[in-house]
C-alpha cells in the first residue's frame, strides 16, 4: 500500500480536515489545525507531504520520525499540529486496513466508555447558569468555564469578586449535582493566581486549568503548594520534551495534551505513559472537531490515567457548524450519563460526510481569536 495524495479542507467554524488517499482505495482522515492559524498549518502539511507520497502509510513510527527529525528544526505549535493530523490519518488507514479500531492496535481498551465534559460560555452569571442547564439536558454532568476576562497583573478586590461571583452562584444553583473545571486560560499572573486559588477553594472546582501561562511553568509547583485544587495544563505544550520538564518540576495534577497539536496519537500515547509514571492524570484538550475527538478517544481508551475528555458539542466558538455536522455516524458519539461508549468501528471510528466537508470548505472563514486590551490600552491575554 502506498500514499497517493493528501488533501486539506478548511471548514467552519475553525477546523481543518485532512484526507490521505492510498493506491488501495483506503482513505484516512485527520484534523491538523491550530485555531486561528489554519492556513499556516495547511502549508506545513503540504510541505511534509513530500516525505509521505509514495510511502507505506502503515509504517507510522518511521514516517513520524521522518517528519519530526527530517527537517532539522522541530517542535512548536505549527509543525507539531501538522504532524498530529497526518499521524491521525495514518492510524485511521492502518485500522481500516485491518478492520480494527485503533485502540485494539494499541493493545486493546482498558475501559468501556469515557467520561466527557463540555464547555459553558457566557460572561454573565445568568448566561452561565442557563448554559449549564443546557449541558445537563444534553447528558453532561461536568462542565468547564473560563475563570476571568482580561485580568491585570495586579487586580482590584472588585475584579476578584466579579471573577468569583459566577462560580458561587453555580454552586448555589446546582450544589454537588455537577462538577466544574475552571480555565484561567493563561490570563492570570502568578500573584493573582495565588489569590484566586485561595478564594476558589471553598467552591471545590474539579481543577483549575492553565493557572499561569505555560512559559511560566516554573510557578506550577509553588502554586500547587498553595492550594488543594488540582492544577491542569498542557494545551500549549507540543512534544514529550515540553511535558518532561513540567512532570519533573511537579505541581500539575492533570496533563492536557491536544491530540491535534502535540504530535497526534503516536506522541500523545508517549505523553500519557510519562504522566502515569508521575501519578499524573490525563485529560486531553479538544475544543475542536469530530476527527480530533475520535483520535482523543483512542488515546483515552488505552490510557489508565485518562480521567476526562473535553469535547466541543455546544461550545461557544462553534459558529457555522457543530461537532457532529460533518459526521455520518453521530450515534457513536452519543453522550449518556456524561460518558461516550467505545466504538467498534475500524480506524478512528468516525465516518466523515465528505460531500458536506467539500461544500463547507468552499467558503470557509478565517477564524481569529479576539485581541483584548487592558484599561490602559496594553494588550491583554485572551
Amino acid at each position: 500500500m502506498k500514499i497517493t495524495r493528501l488533501t486539506t479542507y478548511r471548514v467552519p467554524p475553525r477546523w481543518m480536515f485532512l484526507k490521505i488517499e492510498t493506491d488501495e482505495g483506503i482513505v484516512g482522515w485527520g484534523e491538523p489545525v491550530l485555531e486561528g492559524r489554519a492556513r499556516t498549518v495547511e502549508a506545513a502539511v503540504h510541505e511534509l507531504s513530500e516525505y509521505l507520497v509514495g510511502q507505506d502509510p502503515r509504517r507510522i513510527n518511521d514516517l513520524w520520525q521522518v517528519m519530526y527529525r527530517g527537517g532539522f528544526y522541530r517542535g512548536g505549535p505549527v509543525l507539531m499540529s501538522a504532524i498530529a493530523g497526518i499521524d491521525q490519518a495514518l492510524w485511521d488507514i492502518l485500522g481500516k486496513s485491518l478492520g480494527q479500531p485503533v485502540y485494539k492496535l494499541l493493545g486493546g481498551r482498558l475501559r468501556d466508555r469515557m467520561k466527557t465534559y463540555c464547555w459553558v460560555g457566557g460572561d454573565r452569571p445568568a448566561e452561565v447558569i442557563e448554559g449549564i442547564h443546557r449541558a445537563r439536558a444534553m447528558g453532561f454532568d461536568t462542565v468547564k468555564m473560563n475563570g476571568t476576562e482580561e485580568f491585570a497583573g495586579v487586580e482590584s478586590h472588585a475584579a476578584v469578586d466579579r471573577a468569583l461571583e459566577k462560580f458561587a452562584l453555580v454552586r448555589a444553583e446546582f450544589g454537588s449535582t455537577i462538577d466544574f473545571g475552571i480555565d484561567f486560560h493563561g490570563r492570570v499572573s502568578m500573584p493573582m493566581a495565588k489569590v484566586l486559588l485561595r478564594e476558589l477553594e471553598p467552591l471545590r472546582p474539579l481543577f483549575v486549568e492553565e493557572p499561569v501561562l505555560a512559559e511560566q511553568c516554573e510557578y506550577y509547583p509553588r502554586l500547587a503548594d498553595s492550594t488543594s485544587i488540582p492544577l491542569a495544563a498542557g494545551e500549549r505544550m507540543f512534544t514529550r520534551y515540553d511535558f518532561k520538564r513540567v512532570l519533573e518540576a511537579g505541581g500539575i495534577s492533570i496533563l492536557q495534551p491536544d491530540v491535534s497539536h502535540a504530535g497526534g496519537i503516536t506522541e500523545c500515547i508517549r505523553i500519557a505513559a510519562m504522566a502515569e509514571a508521575y501519578d499524573v492524570a490525563l485529560a486531553p484538550h479538544c475544543p475542536l472537531g469530530p476527527v480530533a475527538l475520535a483520535a482523543c478517544l483512542q488515546v483515552d481508551l488505552v490510557s489508565h490515567n485518562a480521567v476526562f475528555q473535553e469535547q466541543s458539542m455546544g461550545i461557544h466558538y462553534n459558529q457555522g457548524a457543530e461537532l457532529l455536522d460533518y459526521v455520518l455516524n453521530p450515534e457513536d458519539f452519543r453522550v449518556e450519563d456524561g460518558f461516550v461508549a467505545a466504538s467498534e468501528r475500524p480506524g478512528l471510528g468516525v465516518e466523515m460526510d465528505e460531500a458536506r466537508v467539500i461544500a463547507a470548505s468552499l467558503n470557509a472563514p478565517d477564524w481569529r481569536n479576539p485581541v483584548w486590551r487592558h484599561k490602559d490600552g496594553s494588550v491583554a491575554e485572551w
